[in-house]
C-alpha cells in the first residue's frame, strides 16, 4: 500500500498564490509519473499537470504559466505551486501515482482550494 497525503489548500482572493504539497509514503525515486486533478463540485475530476521522473512537466491548458508542478525525491513530495489564481481553480486538489509494482493508480485525500473575487 502506498499513501499519498495532499496538504497546503486554503482560502485565497483572485490573484493570489498557494503551494500544494504531496506527501508520498515510499520512495517517489521510481514513480515515472506523479499527477495532480482537481474537481469542483458539480464536475467531473479533471487533469492538472504531471511531473515524470526525469523532471519532465506538462499542463493543463487552463493553468499553463500560473501552475508549477515539481518533485524533491529527496524528501518523496511533489509541490503544485499556484499562482494568479481565479475562482474558476475553486476545487479538490487530488495528487495520483500509478506504482507499476502494484498495477493500480493511488490517490490522496484531496485538499480544498477555494479562490474568492
Amino acid at each position: 500500500q502506498v499513501q499519498l497525503v495532499e496538504s497546503g489548500g486554503g482560502s485565497v482572493q483572485a490573484g493570489g498564490s498557494l503551494r500544494l504539497s504531496c506527501e508520498v509514503s515510499r520512495s517517489i525515486f521510481s514513480i515515472d509519473t506523479i499527477n495532480w486533478y482537481r474537481q469542483a463540485p458539480g464536475n467531473r475530476r479533471e487533469w492538472v499537470a504531471l511531473v515524470t521522473s526525469r523532471g519532465n512537466t506538462h499542463y493543463h491548458t487552463s493553468v499553463v504559466g500560473r501552475f508549477t508542478i515539481s518533485r524533491d525525491n529527496a524528501t518523496n513530495t511533489v509541490y503544485l505551486q499556484m499562482g494568479s489564481l481565479k475562482p474558476e481553480d475553486t476545487a479538490v486538489y487530488y495528487c495520483n501515482a500509478f506504482i507499476f509494482n502494484d498495477g493500480r493508480y493511488y490517490w490522496g485525500q484531496g485538499t480544498q482550494v477555494t479562490v474568492s473575487s
